[in-house]
């Protein structure tokens, strides 16, 4: 056991070490923690620990640098550093320099017009060039700066280093750009490419204001905001894809992906994500994808079908808000109606179309709705109700008869009882799995139009999400609904998110494109090589682009957001993942696993 305490002059130290030098051995500095476990240089190269770094100087620009020319460098999918080193030089200094160097030229030309030689057009540029740089730094329109490039780049080994070499040479070579090694001077590159701004190998060029601006170093192809969820990962630099759709112009999206390609997983983590920021989400799920996650986070989920316990009724009427009149409401309400029989009916000729419009204003006033009384509160039909009205009517017969299979036939019961379900829940799923393929397109139709009436009664933040939107895009109604929810919803602070893998039936319907047009996100997934030539025409692809939607993997894909796009991954936690899993077999290990632990607390 050892103690310290202050050492007895009298009797001497007799280690010689005092107990402050000891502690000062075991303290643990900045640079021990970031220093790396083994530094080695050599003549090319620099190894740091089990990394090999190299570093490069630029020694010639061409005559004209264009904007942006360094942005491929910058966005290299490479480990590596750059350092811009910037020194003024005072505008005297360099008028004086350039006033001998023209006198230089122009003694030059001078002299071979007197020997009768042919004019030399590098002099004469030469001369136009320092004429139109002195002007300008005359008039103190530009100025002149000594400057340094530097790149450090890095490779796990010497093939690596060498290939990241030749890639960077043959980017910048293609623009008269010239990089040399800093042979026998890695150590002062290296040190020169730290974020310290010490120039240690002084190779700089002299270039005036405008080029200078070309170098521009934040020019990544980043799509990240100060605020909103985290989409996934830029393929292309490892950054964060982070944005919020409701700091667009409006705030809906598509997405289109092939079967399998992950679709339904990045949008449900989409809406995880949303629902910690505040975010009301309600999802029409054509195959109850949705339900685990509704169960996890505690919201509602609502299985519609022939034989479910949940209706909605066709007819029931919006709330009327203080700056809209009843009138138009039911007005409104009477042409939505109409639309959606023509789906439930297979079409109605003009005739049959002006019989239904006088049936479903006569069927209302039945329970004494009309345009001139306030009609709120009031119970509405049902579609017996209008079953009865068209029977009574010249011309309603037939249309009556075709209506008795949702009134008493085979398709009764989902759509001929009043309303019982509620979406007071922070997130609501509408399950169509169990209905009918021919009944679909009308059950779509019928939530959507119960959500929106249920969304303009009270302004929240929401996202409703349409699940293989292909469905509603098969009738013109369907699709003219869709289309004018999208035009419409921004205003009640609503995010539409349409979703796909029918991309030749929803690109066929006249209202796909402006879907399109009228969503400021776009994600497209791994596409298959039938569809992929509709989707380069309608998003401009270049033709990387398109063989980079072809060759994703499962959550790649290109992320659209405004004006800006990125190749983009998804990427879920641990905890996100076993939420919102679509794989089979995954999600029967997390029911065996919910099984067994029910068991052992039994």
């Amino acid at each position: 056991m050892a103690m310290f305490g202050k050492p007895d002059s009298s009797k001497g130290n007799i280690s010689g070490v005092l107990p402050k030098d000891i502690y000062q051995e075991g303290v643990l500095e900045l640079q021990d923690i970031i220093a790396p476990s083994a530094l080695q240089i050599t003549q090319n190269s620099i190894a740091l620990g089990e990394r090999i770094a190299r570093v490069f100087f630029v020694i010639s620009y061409p005559r004209f640098l264009s904007e942006g020319w360094f942005s491929p460098i910058i966005n290299l999918d490479k480990i590596f550093d750059i350092s811009i080193i910037i020194h003024p030089i005072d505008t005297t200094v360099i008028l004086r320099q350039l006033q001998k160097k023209i006198t230089e030229v122009q003694s030059q030309i001078s002299i071979n017009e007197k020997k009768g030689l042919v004019r030399d057009p590098i002099l004469d540029t030469a001369y136009r060039d320092i004429e139109k740089l002195r002007d300008e730094l005359q008039q103190a329109r530009e100025k002149i700066f000594d400057v340094g490039l530097y790149i450090t780049i890095y490779g796990e080994n010497e093939e690596a280093l060498s290939k990241a070499e030749a890639e960077i040479k043959n980017l910048l070579e293609s623009k008269l750009i010239y990089i040399k090694p800093a042979l026998f001077q890695q150590e002062e590159g290296f040190k020169s490419t730290l974020p310290t701004a010490t120039d240690l190998l002084g190779v700089n060029t002299k270039l005036n204001s405008s080029p200078l601006s070309s170098m521009f170093p934040f020019v990544s192809f980043d799509l990240t905001s100060n605020k909103g969820i985290l989409y996934g990962i830029n393929r292309h630099n490892s950054s964060l894809v982070l944005f919020d759709r409701f700091s667009l112009e409006n705030y809906n999206s598509v997405v289109f992906a092939k079967a399998g390609a992950g679709k339904s997983y990045a949008t449900k983590l989409e809406i995880l994500r949303s629902l910690m920021f505040d975010t009301e989400v309600i999802v029409i799920d054509p195959e109850k994808e949705y339900e685990f996650l509704s169960e996890a986070v505690g919201g509602r989920y609502f299985n519609i079908s022939l034989s479910s316990e949940h209706h909605i009724n066709p007819f029931d009427l919006p709330f009327v808000r203080e700056d809209e009149s009843p009138a138009d409401i039911l007005r409104s309400n009477i042409i939505s109606l109409v639309g959606l029989f023509r789906i439930m009916l297979g079409g109605l000729t003009p005739e049959e179309d002006a019989v239904m419009d006088t049936a479903i204003r006569e069927t209302y006033a039945l329970k004494d709705i009309t345009a001139d009384t306030d009609f709120s509160g009031k119970e509405c039909p049902l579609l017996s109700d209008l079953e009865l009205v068209l029977a009574g009517m010249d011309g309603g017969g037939p249309i009556a008869q075709r209506l008795l299979k949702y009134t008493q036939g085979t398709w009764a019961g989902f759509l001929n009882k009043p309303t019982n379900v509620d979406i007071n829940k922070k997130f609501i799923v509408f399950s169509v799995r169990d209905m009918e393929d021919e009944l679909k397109p009308v059950a779509m139709h019928i939530i959507m139009n119960y959500i929106w009436n249920a969304i303009r009664r009270n302004l929240r933040k929401r996202l409703l999400v349409v699940d293989e939107a292909w469905w509603m895009m098969k009738s013109e109604d369907t699709a003219s609904f869709l289309f004018g929810l999208a035009k419409r919803c921004r205003k009640y602070y609503l995010g539409l998110l349409t979703i796909t893998q029918d991309v030749a039936d929803f690109m066929a319907s006249p209202y796909g494109k402006p879907i399109i047009t009228n969503s400021s996100i776009q994600f497209l997934m791994k596409q298959s090589p039938a569809a992929i030539d509709v989707l380069q025409k309608t998003f401009n692809l270049t033709d990387e682009e398109k063989y980079l939607l072809l060759e994703s993997d499962v959550g790649e894909g290109i992320f659209f957001a405004g004006m800006k796009h990125v190749a983009i991954k998804v990427i879920a936690s641990y905890t996100e993942d076993q939420i919102i899993t679509s794989d089979p077999s995954q999600i029967l290990s997390i029911k065996k696993a919910k099984d067994e632990l029910k068991a052992a607390q039994g």
